[in-house]
């Protein structure tokens, strides 16, 4: 698939992914994970931020104490994490550019879904606080036999509850974590941010700058909304 004909298809579902695509909550994962660092006297690794993002928590965790040489630390680490980063999504829930109105494009002709690492409680609040939950038939997250990212399993079910075989599917991403985890699960995808030099860009079919690219905006209107 190429971006080409990426533009020329119509999906019959769309899964969303919700942190840093959706949401604007990246920048709260990274202060998270710095103030985390900070409460148990640790220091950042050089480069985690990259490394990090898009990963469970519970994964973070673990990464947090296996790159500062505190093994025992990992669950008190990603327990602390969670909850540094619900304190401040909830003082500050901020959609990303052109997020909302795709959405509400979008939910008006297909089914929609998203399939995320984060606890469910906190996906639904700030889409919940942001307008957004309602345009969502499902949300699916990791835990109780569903593996996280970059596993394909979000993805999978994602499309399944909205009735779609994955192939007919699209999702939207921003981390190549999120991005592997859709491609193995067999949806096709559009790709959130700068697009990677090398290997990496095949990730996606189509890189957008953001969710209020006119490229995009041009074919959600013309091959969702027509």
């Amino acid at each position: 698939m190429t971006a080409h004909n990426i533009l020329s298809w119509s999906p019959s579902a769309v899964v969303f992914d919700c942190d840093g695509t959706l949401m604007d909550t990246e920048r709260h994962w990274q202060d998270a994970r710095n103030i985390t660092f900070r409460m148990f006297g640790l220091k950042p690794p050089a480069g985690f931020a990259d490394r990090a993002k898009g990963v469970h928590y519970t994964e973070c965790g673990a990464l947090m104490a296996d790159e500062t040489d505190k093994p025992e630390l990992a669950d008190d680490l990603a327990a602390t994490l969670l909850t540094t980063f619900t304190s401040l999504v909830d003082q500050d829930p901020v959609t990303m550019p052109g997020a909302a109105a795709l959405v509400r494009l979008a939910a008006r002709h297909l089914p929609l879904a998203v399939a995320s690492n984060c606890p469910r409680e906190v996906v639904e609040s700030c889409l919940d606080r942001a307008g957004l939950l309602s345009s969502f038939s499902h949300v699916v997250v990791a835990g109780e036999g569903v593996r996280p990212k970059p596993e394909p399993d979000v993805y999978r079910a994602a499309a399944r509850l909205c009735g779609a075989p994955p192939e007919e599917a699209l999702a939207v991403e921003d981390s190549l974590t999120g991005m592997e985890s859709a491609r193995r699960a067999g949806l096709r995808v559009i790709g959130v941010g700068p697009c990677p030099p090398g290997p990496e860009s095949g990730q996606a079919d189509l890189w957008v700058a953001s969710l209020a690219d006119r490229e995009l905006v041009w074919w959600a209107r013309s091959r969702i909304g027509a």
